[in-house]
């Protein structure tokens, strides 16, 4: 997924406590910079900094980040003679999303496959139904017509 030009995520949301992979094909990858360093922090106050070196490959430079429970990420990037991409002095900020604890069953929960089994057997009626459906409309008027001819075996 593309956030911004040349940044480029594994994943389509950044989700809190997961790992993302960055790609980063901006200004110094296009100088042909040997090694890039992304620095980054999270929320607000830029907490927990970190500055890691990314790999270079021939899709830009990549580097696996551990995500914190912050409301943002937050990173620049630089290379070996100090040279900056900070987006113009804003950096790049993208949000995070929390973790969905109200999907994630627990072992406390005794009829938790109940609503699963239900919602499946729901499932498979309805595509039966659409199927019934889909040959009433495509057969009835071919029969009513007398344009419906079986195969005859000889």
């Amino acid at each position: 997924m593309e956030l911004t030009k040349n940044i480029f995520f594994n994943t389509d949301k950044l989700i809190e406590n997961t790992t993302v992979k960055i790609s980063y094909t901006g200004k110094l990858f296009s100088q042909n910079c040997e090694s890039v360093f992304i620095h980054y922090g999270f929320g607000l106050n830029w907490d927990n900094v970190n500055e890691i070196e990314m790999e270079k490959t021939e899709l830009g430079f990549q580097a696996e980040i551990e995500l914190s429970s912050f409301d943002t990420l937050n990173f620049c990037f630089k290379d070996g003679n100090n040279n900056w991409d900070n987006n113009d002095g804003k950096n790049y900020v993208f949000p995070i999303e929390k973790t969905i604890t109200s999907l994630v069953a627990t072992s406390d929960t005794e009829s938790s496959l109940l609503p699963t089994r239900r919602l499946r057997k729901s499932y498979i009626w309805s595509k039966k139904v659409r199927l019934a459906v889909y040959k009433i409309i495509t057969y009835l008027p071919k029969i009513i017509s007398g344009n419906y001819k079986r195969k005859v075996t000889e």
